[in-house]
């Protein structure tokens, strides 16, 4: 048969690239950028690239498979597993109530357009608050300090254009960029190089020389865990020297008078001493913001994943005020969503309404229901905790909590505790070893889908809906359809905003998404017959005068901001030379980072991306290994306070000494020592989920964790 090229986007991560797919005999041959894409321009990452292998590859499950009573699994056609899965659904529901049924999102369920919405609305017709999802262990102290900051109509500073971007522990390079500000998650060199020739100066903040901070105008290897401490300097110099907009901050801005009293401790000299930078480094870099014209400062899993993670987010929401980095009267909003409902955009403040103190209740550590769903560092709790709203069954969407949630041994316990484990998952992962049924997923080549996560990240109005471009496995089943099966089967319909979703006939992806957005922008229709990613240039939205009536201001110190920020400058873990945790002594301190090759757990089982490592090495400085007479490949214990892992160890000039550098959700069920070189070791083993979490979020201490190492000898492991 002839090879056919069809136009797509990737959804191997949350970046979306355009890409071109070469398809012969009905399988993906050959993945590449779209040179013709408007946006991406041909950019695709190395990941991207091996979605035909994705498909290939004999590690994929393509059959749904059912557990037996040994361990093994046989295969089942997936009607029948789910006639049985609802079935155990439904007589849960009878027995313990809806709350027992939970539902997990991973990353990878970000990947399918429907994948959120389905579930959630699931959730709402059965009346089960039980909805979990990766952005509760990963960075909801970006929605959370949003709430309770308040919102400017007309945006925020785009990238482009600007004059200066700071960057604290964000590697858009690696990881695609954040929609709160920063560089757009396409060709990320390119644009950064763009931007920088034009005359925008980068600062980066981070305990390593990461990609991003290779190209910076400056880098300010921070010690980790300094986030709020750097900030709260940066706005004392800001304030301190006039550089902040004074007629935006006395007509927006509540409580300035008041954040000023209270980053007054946090001198020059203090923060420079805290963060392990010189005051020549810290003030230059403050100046170098608060002098520009445009721009913003954005934060990564860095700060979100280290202690006061909501602070740290909050401070950067103040600093952009503070120096008037938004979108004012006249000026063109870069891009108000095209799969979002129009609305208009005022130079005005939107009031804070907090995300959380309200709703469902969690059971364990005083917890509850942030931005409508529960927080997944209490999951395990409420899967453990005998009584009633005790979770007895939890469907697993593209994700892997063996080796992402916070305690990996309790985690366990969790999962073998329930009493009906589903998995959607492409490979069998730690996770879906464990699962009742483990359900066949429909790849992302075998469905339609359309940029709804990214469709306010670009900076101009772009979107993008593909076609299925292979013929679906007709024994998989999209993230979505699961629900749908359950509604089916127990007749209760789900409500989405375009309307009800039939449970009597199934619907096409078409149709769902045309429920989930009825009042887009531009008609899902018309992106549909687009057939390829399309910058919209009639939409063209200028930011209008504020309502008369607006008096809202921004809330630079809601409940609880001011006690905490003196909180951390009265914090010292390092006494003596020796970082101190629940009174003992340790040497290093652990930070997450990402790989290039692999999203997470996911790309780890493709034989082109096993090339570029098969482990998450720990990369400690080349002077602290000599110090502890490790040597590059050497494998080495790593203990904290609440658990210990193995670790390959690594050479890195470019992580600061005192650190270890170990990427996220590696490993395998606990035990797997001997396979660290093949499967790598889960960072999560050093993170309680009970002690050092934040009390809105629940969210543990997963970055700046307190360890000592030693050698471990090859036989010991």
């Amino acid at each position: 048969m002839p090879v056919t090229t069809h136009k797509t986007f990737c959804r191997f991560c949350h970046a979306y690239c355009a890409i071109e797919v070469d398809v012969e005999d009905g399988k993906p041959i050959a993945v590449r950028g779209d040179t013709e894409d408007p946006v991406y321009g041909g950019y695709t990452c190395l990941k991207g690239r091996e979605l035909p292998e994705q498909y290939t590859t004999p590690a994929r499950v393509k059959n749904s498979l059912k557990r037996k009573p040994n361990g093994d699994f046989d295969e089942i056609d997936t009607d029948q597993a789910m006639d049985e899965i609802s079935a155990k659904i439904q007589q849960l529901i009878k027995d313990h109530g809806p709350r027992s049924v939970a539902t997990y999102v991973g990353s990878y369920g970000y990947q399918n357009s429907a994948a959120l919405v389905l579930p959630k609305a699931w959730h709402r017709s059965i009346d089960s608050p039980s909805y979990y999802t990766s952005v509760t262990i990963d960075q909801p102290a970006k929605a959370i300090s949003l709430s309770r900051f308040g919102a400017w109509g007309g945006g925020t500073h785009k990238f482009t254009d600007a004059d200066v971007c700071l960057m604290i522990g964000n590697n858009p390079v690696v990881s695609q960029f954040s929609a709160f500000g920063g560089p757009p998650p396409f060709s990320p060199y390119a644009r950064i190089r763009d931007e920088m020739k034009k005359g925008m100066k980068i600062i980066v903040a981070d305990p390593r020389r990461t990609e991003v901070a290779n190209r910076a105008t400056m880098h300010l290897q921070v010690n980790p865990g300094e986030d709020v401490a750097l900030l709260s300097g940066f706005i004392r110099i800001i304030l301190d020297e006039k550089l902040h907009d004074e007629e935006f901050c006395a007509q927006h801005l509540e409580d300035l008078e008041e954040l000023t009293r209270r980053v007054e401790p946090f001198t020059p000299d203090h923060v420079a001493s805290r963060c392990g930078i010189t005051v020549d480094e810290l003030v230059k870099a403050a100046r170098t913001f608060g002098e520009a014209k445009r721009g913003v400062v954005v934060g990564g899993t860095g700060p979100d994943m280290a202690p006061h993670g909501v602070l740290a987010e909050h401070l950067m929401l103040a600093m952009n005020a503070i120096c008037g980095r938004v979108n004012k009267v006249g000026e063109q909003v870069p891009n108000p969503g095209i799969i979002s409902p129009p609305a208009p955009r005022r130079a005005e403040v939107h009031a804070a309404n907090p995300a959380f103190g309200k709703g469902p209740a969690s059971r364990v550590r005083g917890l509850g229901e942030v931005f409508g769903e529960m927080p997944t560092a209490a999951l395990n709790d409420e899967i453990l905790l005998e009584g009633d709203g005790q979770i007895k069954a939890l469907i697993c969407l593209g994700g892997n909590p063996m080796v992402a949630f916070p305690d990996q041994d309790k985690t366990l316990e969790a999962m073998e505790k329930l009493e009906l484990l589903v998995c959607v998952d492409l490979y069998k992962s730690a996770t879906a070893k464990l699962a009742d049924y483990i359900i066949a997923p429909t790849i992302s080549l075998e469905r339609d889908d359309m940029t709804m996560l990214t469709d306010t990240w670009y900076d101009v109005p772009y979107a993008h809906y593909t076609k299925a471009v292979l013929p679906r496995n007709p024994q998989s089943r999209e993230e979505w359809e699961i629900y749908w099966e359950l509604s089916h089967r127990s007749g209760i319909p789900i409500g989405l905003p375009g309307g009800q979703l039939d449970p009597e006939k199934r619907p096409s992806k078409h149709d769902v998404l045309k429920l989930i957005a009825p009042n887009s922008r531009i008609s899902v229709d018309e992106m549909r017959a687009q057939g390829r990613g399309h910058i919209y240039e009639e939409v063209d939205v200028r930011v209008e005068p504020g309502s008369e009536n607006s008096s809202d201001l921004l809330q630079l110190l809601p409940d609880g901001v001011a006690e905490e920020i003196t909180e951390v400058y009265n914090e010292n873990i390092r006494r003596d030379g020796k970082i101190i945790d629940d009174d003992q002594e340790f040497t290093h301190l652990l930070i997450s980072r990402r790989l290039k090759h692999v999203f997470n757990s996911s790309g780890q089982q493709l034989t082109n991306l096993q090339k570029k490592g098969t482990t998450n090495p720990a990369y400690m400085n080349p002077a602290d290994l000599d110090l502890l007479g490790i040597e590059s490949g050497d494998l080495v214990e790593i203990k904290g306070v609440s658990g210990m892992l193995i670790g390959v160890a690594e050479a890195a000039g470019d992580v600061k000494q005192g650190v270890v550098s170990m990427a996220h959700a590696w490993g395998d069920i606990p035990g797997n020592w001997g396979d660290v070189r093949e499967k790598g070791s889960s960072t999560n083993r050093l993170i309680d989920d009970d002690r050092t979490y934040d009390k809105i979020t629940g969210q543990p201490r997963m970055t700046a964790i307190p360890v000592n190492l030693r050698h471990v000898p090859e036989d010991a492991a």
